[in-house]
């Protein structure tokens, strides 16, 4: 008889809510990260009292109302909401498009005058298939919204001229003829009150957790401890890259403690032209203290991201989305399909981009025997 039922291999938040629904049906699991942490991208770091997202903004959001529930059963989510801003040479513009982008962009004050001006500027485009994302994003917004807010912004973040990556990458754009600026369509959206740790550690409360612990190091010993293994990591690796390597993007932060209570007045501020070398910057303070509570700590944190080629040895973030990898990953995934003691599941195990909810929800509709 085996040690454990389930082996847990990456304790972000695939690999934690599987072991929490395990766990809650009488399954024993043992959850190992080569992380010096817990909780996978989703870790927070506390620095001057504020909590540092250390791999990237996360803002939980969906329309699911048991993935909701569920969620804030663990731990309460707060009332953020996400309207980042776009700076382009000096001048802010509110993001999703949305009228207030539209006015800030041509001064327009009403939905007509602004759908006459896109669709007077997608005319370029009249009659031609879109050949590059360039083309695609001219026919979808016109060509003032690509040059000044996709353009440089899309570019350091694939690494590649638009005019190179492929149209299907935004097979749309959302645009909306309201003055709203939440960037998300959803019912619920928030961040966990005391941070995302408190979430993770709330899923993996009471499950055995090895953290500095690296399944490939010692893989015969942890493929013979229990009966299945739930695998988040990379699908190319676990199969010793039989077919070649996937690409992935992965980004870097610059993250700096700055002497003032609030420097730019929103947690995230992305840089739309190609001459700034980071894309966005994230003020973290602002995902949970709103309006004069930002000031009742004299310091914030801020964080730069830049977008780079990921390379043996950096964290993974971005499956790339292009026809070569897709391929690719779809042979591996036929792989994974035929493993009857193996569950892939997240990211990297599925080569496949996921918001949170997504993952959650597909966990929450998991049968675990």
């Amino acid at each position: 008889m085996k040690q454990y039922d389930y082996l847990v291999v990456g304790s972000g938040l695939f690999g934690a809510t599987f072991a929490y629904r395990a766990k809650q049906a009488g399954k024993k699991c043992l959850v190992i990260d080569k992380r010096p942490h817990l909780g996978g991208n989703m870790f927070c770091e506390d620095i001057e009292g504020i909590h540092v997202h250390k791999y990237g903004p996360h803002i939980f959001h969906t329309s699911n109302k048991q993935v909701w529930d569920f969620m804030n059963s663990i731990v309460e989510f707060n009332r953020f909401t996400e309207s980042p801003v776009a700076f382009y040479k000096g001048k802010a513009y509110n993001l999703p498009f949305n009228m207030n982008t539209f006015n800030q962009m041509w001064g327009t004050i009403t939905p007509q005058a602004a759908r006459e001006k896109i669709e007077e500027q997608r005319k370029e485009m009249a009659g031609k298939t879109p050949q590059n994302l360039e083309e695609q994003a001219i026919s979808l917004v016109g060509r003032d919204i690509y040059e000044k807010l996709i353009k440089g912004y899309t570019e350091k973040q694939w690494g590649r001229k638009c005019t190179e990556l492929p149209p299907f990458i935004i097979k749309r754009l959302p645009v909306r003829f309201v003055y709203d600026n939440n960037y998300f369509n959803d019912s619920y959206q928030g961040v966990p009150i005391g941070g995302y740790n408190k979430l993770m550690y709330g899923l993996l409360e009471g499950i055995e957790c090895k953290t500095n612990t690296d399944f490939f190091e010692n893989r015969e010993y942890w493929e013979d401890i229990a009966d299945k293994i739930v695998f988040t990591g990379k699908i190319d690796e676990f199969y010793d890259y039989r077919f070649g390597k996937l690409e992935y993007r992965t980004v870097r932060f610059e993250t700096e403690v700055l002497d003032t209570p609030n420097y730019q007045g929103q947690v995230q501020i992305n840089y739309t032209e190609a001459e700034i070398p980071y894309t966005r910057i994230i003020e973290h303070k602002h995902f949970e203290a709103f309006a004069d509570d930002v000031y009742k700590n004299p310091k914030t944190v801020i964080s730069r991201e830049y977008s780079t080629e990921w390379k043996e040895g950096m964290e993974p973030y971005y499956p790339v989305n292009d026809d070569k990898n897709n391929v690719l990953a779809e042979k591996y995934r036929a792989l994974g399909e035929k493993e009857e003691n193996v569950v892939f599941g997240g990211r990297l195990a599925e080569y496949k981009y996921y918001d949170m909810a997504p993952i959650v929800e597909k966990v929450l509709n998991m049968e675990i025997v």
